[in-house]
């Protein structure tokens, strides 16, 4: 269910391993040879009190036996191991609801360099075998070529831009063997749950995009309703239904409170222990094409949805001076702003003091 996305959720940016074919043709989406794509993208991110649990599927179809991806991060992960193995599927059976059915139970660190790499965690989640590096963009892309990844232009492109980011990557190889071992069907995705510590959510959009439409499903958990615009968040209309600025086809689909069903469901799943009751849910949903998947994301204190140029420092998307533009539905002058609103409300609540009677 993933498309060329991790954290992240939602992103993933697919450098794949080399076999005796010819080169990826566009971003590393497919292997070497086209015969691998990943699958719609499906991610969940949940942030509080500064930790981010970032949780995604590696899902694909085709046929080839040797690839992997290499997944930008915005810190060193405090944890990597597998995630629950039925918590994206129940996550889309609440924000798509079905006919009535029955009931279901749904009851480290490596010293290896290369140049300027630091391997800094290795782990296995089912058939990945999975690689946290720091360094350099050069840096990465040598390690990745001396560990069998195939990289084409616009991928070699991709990582340095990333890297002025942040110099932390995951590198995901898929190990056909051991898949064959644990009678892992090909397809079967592999559940990655990250862990790191951030002062904002951030998930990487921008790698989702290589020669074809973007689709990607995030759900977010969160603190507070999240929503698309300063100004809706500020007077507390829905944001349901609107697209986030600055992000074509990036529409907010469904919000609700965590139910007592979904987090009996999500939380006894595996490894998923630290879901929260008091959570609000958020579903968003990408539907654009690749050209228009320039960004990458991040939430404010306010719960709003933030775009910047990928390659921006992930917590800058926030905390820095990122313009971004006002949603299409925004109010038009002079309701446009927050701050217009609230001059206006002071204007009002002068203008009652001064009109109120006086005892003579």
């Amino acid at each position: 269910m993933v498309n060329k996305l991790v954290p992240a959720a939602a992103a993933t940016l697919a450098l794949f391993l080399t076999q005796a074919l010819p080169a990826a043709a566009c971003g590393g989406l497919i292997a070497p040879n086209g015969a691998i794509r990943l699958d719609r993208a499906t991610t969940l991110v949940e942030w509080h009190n500064g930790v981010e649990h970032y949780f995604t599927s590696f899902s694909y179809h085709g046929e080839a036996s040797s690839f992997g991806w290499i997944v930008p991060l915005p810190a060193v992960p405090v944890k990597v191991e597998e995630g629950g193995g039925w918590t994206l599927q129940r996550l889309n059976r609440e924000t798509h609801p079905q006919p009535p059915i029955l009931a279901f139970d749904f009851a480290a660190h490596g010293t290896a360099t290369t140049q300027s790499v630091e391997v800094l965690q290795q782990v296995q989640v089912q058939a990945l075998d999975i690689t946290v590096l720091r360094g350099s963009g050069q840096g990465v892309l040598d390690w990745a070529r001396q560990n069998g990844f195939s990289i084409d232009a616009e991928t070699h492109a991709h990582v340095l831009q990333y890297a002025k980011g942040s110099p932390v990557f995951m590198a995901a190889k898929y190990n056909a063997g051991r898949a064959q071992r644990q009678r892992l069907l090909f397809g079967d995705g592999a559940p990655v749950l990250i862990t790191l510590k951030v002062p904002h959510p951030w998930i990487p959009f921008e790698v989702l995009a290589a020669g074809q439409q973007v689709q990607a499903d995030l759900y977010l958990l969160s603190d507070k309703p999240v929503n698309t615009s300063e100004w809706r968040a500020l007077i507390g209309a829905s944001g349901v239904g609107t697209n986030v600025a600055g992000a074509e086809g990036f529409t907010l689909k469904f919000q609700e409170k965590m139910t007592d069903t979904l987090y009996h469901d999500l939380s006894t799943d595996k490894n998923m222990s630290w879901v929260r009751r008091d959570s609000w849910l958020t579903y968003l949903s990408l539907d654009a094409p690749d050209s228009k998947v320039t960004y990458d994301m991040s939430v404010t204190p306010m719960g709003v949805v933030k775009v910047a140029p990928f390659g921006t420092k992930p917590m800058a998307i926030v905390d820095g001076d990122i313009a971004s533009l006002a949603p299409a539905d925004a109010p038009t002058a002079p309701m446009g702003t927050a701050s217009t609103l609230l001059v206006i409300a002071l204007i009002a609540g002068a203008a009652l003091w001064v009109l109120k009677p006086r005892d003579a």
